[in-house]
Protein backbone atom coordinates (compact mmCIF):
# COMPACT_ATOMS: atom_id res chain seq x y z
CA UNK A 1 0.00 0.00 0.00
CA UNK A 2 1.31 3.40 -1.03
CA UNK A 3 1.31 5.94 1.64
CA UNK A 4 -0.66 9.07 1.31
CA UNK A 5 2.09 11.45 1.21
CA UNK A 6 6.16 10.80 0.38
CA UNK A 7 6.59 13.62 2.61
CA UNK A 8 9.82 12.83 4.80
CA UNK A 9 8.62 13.13 8.51
CA UNK A 10 11.21 15.71 9.19
CA UNK A 11 9.40 18.04 6.69
CA UNK A 12 5.88 17.40 7.52
CA UNK A 13 6.36 19.96 10.52
CA UNK A 14 7.42 22.59 7.36
CA UNK A 15 4.84 21.35 5.45
CA UNK A 16 1.90 22.09 8.06
CA UNK A 17 3.79 25.36 9.04
CA UNK A 18 3.61 26.44 5.01
CA UNK A 19 -0.02 24.86 4.86
CA UNK A 20 -1.06 27.08 7.49
CA UNK A 21 0.36 30.87 6.45
CA UNK A 22 -1.24 30.26 3.00
CA UNK A 23 -4.68 28.80 4.57
CA UNK A 24 -5.12 32.05 6.81
CA UNK A 25 -4.45 34.59 4.13
CA UNK A 26 -6.46 32.90 1.72
CA UNK A 27 -9.40 32.35 3.83
CA UNK A 28 -9.22 35.84 5.44
CA UNK A 29 -9.58 37.37 2.24
CA UNK A 30 -12.78 35.35 1.22
CA UNK A 31 -14.94 37.53 3.72
CA UNK A 32 -13.93 40.64 1.46
CA UNK A 33 -14.47 39.13 -2.34
CA UNK A 34 -18.09 37.26 -1.00
CA UNK A 35 -19.21 40.22 1.00
CA UNK A 36 -18.53 43.09 -1.83
CA UNK A 37 -15.87 44.88 0.02
CA UNK A 38 -15.03 48.15 -1.36
CA UNK A 39 -11.75 47.45 -1.77
CA UNK A 40 -12.19 44.03 -3.40
CA UNK A 41 -14.74 46.05 -5.73
CA UNK A 42 -12.17 48.86 -6.90
CA UNK A 43 -9.51 46.12 -7.42
CA UNK A 44 -11.92 43.71 -9.96
CA UNK A 45 -13.59 46.95 -11.21
CA UNK A 46 -10.05 48.38 -11.92
CA UNK A 47 -9.13 45.07 -13.37
CA UNK A 48 -12.29 44.85 -15.47
CA UNK A 49 -13.65 41.68 -13.96
CA UNK A 50 -16.07 43.06 -11.64
CA UNK A 51 -18.11 40.99 -9.87
CA UNK A 52 -17.25 37.69 -11.59
CA UNK A 53 -13.49 37.73 -11.50
CA UNK A 54 -13.95 38.55 -7.66
CA UNK A 55 -16.40 35.55 -7.64
CA UNK A 56 -13.95 33.19 -9.31
CA UNK A 57 -10.79 33.77 -7.51
CA UNK A 58 -12.88 33.54 -4.12
CA UNK A 59 -14.14 30.27 -5.25
CA UNK A 60 -10.41 29.11 -6.47
CA UNK A 61 -8.72 30.73 -3.27
CA UNK A 62 -11.36 28.64 -1.77
CA UNK A 63 -11.11 25.50 -3.27
CA UNK A 64 -6.97 25.88 -3.06
CA UNK A 65 -7.98 25.91 0.86
CA UNK A 66 -9.22 22.91 1.04
CA UNK A 67 -7.19 21.01 -0.79
CA UNK A 68 -4.16 22.12 1.30
CA UNK A 69 -5.89 20.32 3.65
CA UNK A 70 -6.32 17.08 2.47
CA UNK A 71 -3.07 14.91 2.27
CA UNK A 72 -3.66 13.60 -1.68
CA UNK A 73 -4.66 17.10 -2.52
CA UNK A 74 -2.25 19.22 -1.02
CA UNK A 75 0.40 19.19 -4.09
CA UNK A 76 -2.82 20.62 -5.98
CA UNK A 77 -3.95 23.43 -3.66
CA UNK A 78 0.02 24.69 -4.06
CA UNK A 79 -0.21 24.95 -7.68
CA UNK A 80 -3.73 25.99 -7.35
CA UNK A 81 -2.45 29.23 -4.93
CA UNK A 82 0.66 29.69 -6.89
CA UNK A 83 -1.10 30.21 -10.17
CA UNK A 84 -3.52 32.51 -8.74
CA UNK A 85 -1.02 34.53 -6.84
CA UNK A 86 1.31 34.65 -9.73
CA UNK A 87 -1.55 36.48 -11.25
CA UNK A 88 -2.58 38.66 -8.78
CA UNK A 89 1.07 40.21 -8.01
CA UNK A 90 0.83 40.25 -12.11
CA UNK A 91 -2.17 42.77 -12.00
CA UNK A 92 -0.79 44.86 -8.82
CA UNK A 93 2.37 45.21 -11.43
CA UNK A 94 0.69 46.22 -14.39
CA UNK A 95 -2.62 47.46 -13.49
CA UNK A 96 -3.24 48.14 -9.90
CA UNK A 97 0.02 49.47 -8.30
CA UNK A 98 1.90 48.49 -5.23
CA UNK A 99 -0.21 50.02 -3.21
CA UNK A 100 -4.23 49.61 -3.41
CA UNK A 101 -6.95 51.95 -1.39
CA UNK A 102 -3.90 53.43 0.88
CA UNK A 103 -3.07 49.80 1.77
CA UNK A 104 0.30 50.27 2.42
CA UNK A 105 0.81 47.77 -0.10
CA UNK A 106 -0.06 44.93 2.26
CA UNK A 107 -1.98 43.07 -0.72
CA UNK A 108 0.35 42.72 -2.94
CA UNK A 109 2.85 41.87 0.64
CA UNK A 110 0.31 39.40 1.19
CA UNK A 111 0.04 37.71 -2.74
CA UNK A 112 3.99 37.24 -2.37
CA UNK A 113 3.84 35.75 0.72
CA UNK A 114 1.32 32.97 -0.37
CA UNK A 115 3.51 32.66 -3.53
CA UNK A 116 6.53 31.57 -1.72
CA UNK A 117 4.82 29.47 0.58
CA UNK A 118 2.70 27.60 -1.93
CA UNK A 119 5.78 27.45 -3.89
CA UNK A 120 7.67 25.57 -1.31
CA UNK A 121 5.06 23.33 -1.03
CA UNK A 122 4.46 22.16 -4.25
CA UNK A 123 8.97 21.59 -3.54
CA UNK A 124 8.40 19.91 -0.22
CA UNK A 125 5.41 17.83 -2.40
CA UNK A 126 6.66 17.21 -5.85
CA UNK A 127 6.87 13.85 -5.42
CA UNK A 128 3.03 13.74 -4.84
CA UNK A 129 2.88 14.97 -8.80
CA UNK A 130 1.33 12.17 -10.93
CA UNK A 131 4.00 12.65 -13.22
CA UNK A 132 6.93 12.66 -11.33
CA UNK A 133 6.15 9.23 -9.55
CA UNK A 134 8.11 6.26 -10.51
CA UNK A 135 6.66 3.18 -12.11
CA UNK A 136 8.10 1.04 -8.82
CA UNK A 137 6.06 3.85 -5.89
CA UNK A 138 2.96 2.37 -6.75
CA UNK A 139 3.27 -1.16 -5.48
Amino acid sequence: MRAISSVPPGRRIVSWILKGVVIVILVQTLFFKFSGAPESIYIFSTIGQEPWGRYGSGVIEAVASVLLLLPRGVIFGALLAVATMTGAIAFHLTRLGIVVHDDGGLLFVLAWIVLICAGLLVWVHRRDLPFLKSPSASL
